[in-house]
């Protein structure tokens, strides 16, 4: 299994090189040069496994035995999904009416991200033992992905990671699950602007390669392909437990399975379509709040960033920028990556792409779209919670808005994502009428001691941010220089 860039700059990295990098070289995504297709058998004969097995099963995929051995990332993956709070590490949970809702929340800082997260940190400090290197991993969150990041990373003496999040813009819990890690390795930045802000001065300094080189650094956002890769389990998870395959004739079509997912910079949309193209029978449905430039795009071929990210009560999924679309229209087209790269750098210099109409069309082919006002979030957390006595976090709310306006139909296998806990969205629950008690992890969040620094908005605000986040990593590598003699 070899690897390229989105925009045909890159080819024949394999995964070790694509796991300690961000952005490709050429500006690009990293990719599999080709995607494995399962065999109706293999799926069948995949029916029973737990989840953490599952993972093994598509990881061993993309991942040569010769950079990993099974028997090490079986060991690897145990570990990485043994503090979850749940056994199974996911669970569904099957409402009335159809509402079948795949659980993805229950690791540590509560939400989707500690899934790949884990996964991703313990390959990566595999590699730096068996090396004895360091590495800087450099995060942009808009809400969950670096506390996620952070926790997941917190203590590894291999790995220093630099965290970045908009202040003001995410939840309580979301900003204590990052600025009370006291460990010597975290670094966390509040920054005065949006998570696609923080994106800017981010792709500058991950453009520099020398940079990136001498100072081993690398992202952890779902630019990294390693996230991507382990986020294909959960969408062959879901499948397996709600599609019934082994019920299907040997030589019949496998039965279809809709999934529905909050959406913001698409690496969960990204994995599914992956997953189709790996010959599981999905139809992918991307719901998105009032940030809907996927929506758009979808619909009308309008690939352009709105003036300003709207604030709303699904924070995660504020995005302007939905930037693993990149992977999704690379995959759409074949591969083309002169297409890909024209297309992305008019994006990144203008903001803004209309998609000719025959590429829209075959866009929504593969992926439908639907958006949601805040007062729609609030209307679905009321109406799942009377009927179901089932509390829904507004990102999942987001995704069930469509349970409700497409009523499910029989014959019809449908799942829908729940990418956090309601326990990080208290105002948001609140907002809704509704209440509940917090898990006592959550609660005792407030007596810990903080640590971070302010990026202010300046006149030049993203040199400045620039410049800050540099000055930060080049000195981490001098004080291991000075701690190390």
């Amino acid at each position: 299994m070899k690897y390229c860039s989105t925009r045909g700059g890159v080819r024949g990295w394999d995964f070790r090189d694509v796991l300690f990098s961000g952005y490709a070289p050429d500006g690009g995504m990293f990719m599999p040069e080709s995607v494995p297709v399962l065999h109706p058998d293999t799926l069948r004969s995949w029916r029973g496994l737990p989840y953490p097995r599952l993972v093994v099963e598509v990881s061993s995929l993309f991942i040569p035995a010769q950079l990993i051995p099974r028997q090490d990332l079986e060991v690897l993956v145990a570990e990485a999904l043994s503090g979850f709070s749940v056994p199974e590490v996911v669970r569904i949970a099957r409402l009335k009416e159809g509402l079948s809702i795949l659980e993805l929340f229950h690791g540590e800082t509560l939400a989707f991200k500690d899934l790949a997260m884990t996964c991703t940190v313990r390959f990566l400090d595999y590699f730096l033992r068996k090396k004895k290197h360091r590495a800087t991993v450099l995060v942009g969150t808009s809400g969950d992905t670096g506390g996620s990041a952070i926790h997941s990373a917190k203590g590894l003496s291999g790995l220093d990671v630099v965290v970045v999040y908009p202040r003001g813009r995410i939840t309580p819990v979301q900003e204590k699950h990052m600025i009370t890690c006291l460990e010597d390795n975290v670094h966390v930045f509040a920054a005065d602007g949006s998570s696609d802000d923080i994106d800017r001065p981010l792709r500058r300094l991950f453009a520099d390669q020398e940079l990136v080189k001498s100072h081993g650094l690398m992202s952890l956002n779902s630019v990294n392909w390693s996230r991507v890769l382990i986020q294909l389990a959960h969408f062959i998870y879901a499948y397996l437990q709600l599609s019934g395959p082994e019920q299907a004739e040997a030589d019949a079509a496998l039965p279809e399975l809709e999934v529905v997912v909050p959406t913001g910079g698409a690496g969960n949309i990204a994995a599914g379509f992956i997953v189709t193209r790996m010959g599981v029978p999905l139809k992918l449905v991307a719901m998105v709040n009032s940030n809907d430039i996927v929506h758009r795009t979808v619909t009308s071929g309008d690939f352009s960033m709105a003036t300003d990210v709207t604030q709303t009560l699904a924070p995660a999924i504020d995005i302007q920028d939905p930037y693993n679309m990149e992977r999704v229209f690379w995959l759409l087209l074949d591969g083309d990556g002169a297409s890909v790269k024209n297309m992305m750098e008019e994006f990144q210099n203008t903001h803004r792409h209309t998609l000719p109409e025959n590429h829209r069309k075959l866009l929504s082919q593969v992926l439908a779209t639907g958006s949601v006002s805040d007062d729609g979030i609030l209307e679905t957390m009321r109406r799942c919670w009377e009927e179901n006595q089932y509390l829904l976090c507004p990102h999942t709310a987001v995704a069930v808005w469509h349970h409700y306006r497409c009523p499910h139909s029989p014959g019809l296998n449908r799942c829908y994502i729940a990418t956090a806990s309601p326990a990080k969205f208290q105002a948001a629950v609140e907002r809704a009428g509704l209440t509940f008690d917090l898990p006592e992890a959550v609660r005792a969040l407030d007596e810990l001691a903080t640590r971070y620094q302010n990026l202010e908005r300046t006149p030049d605000w993203c040199k400045d941010w620039e410049e800050s986040l540099r000055e930060k990593i080049c000195g981490l590598v001098q004080e291991k220089h000075r701690d190390s003699s």
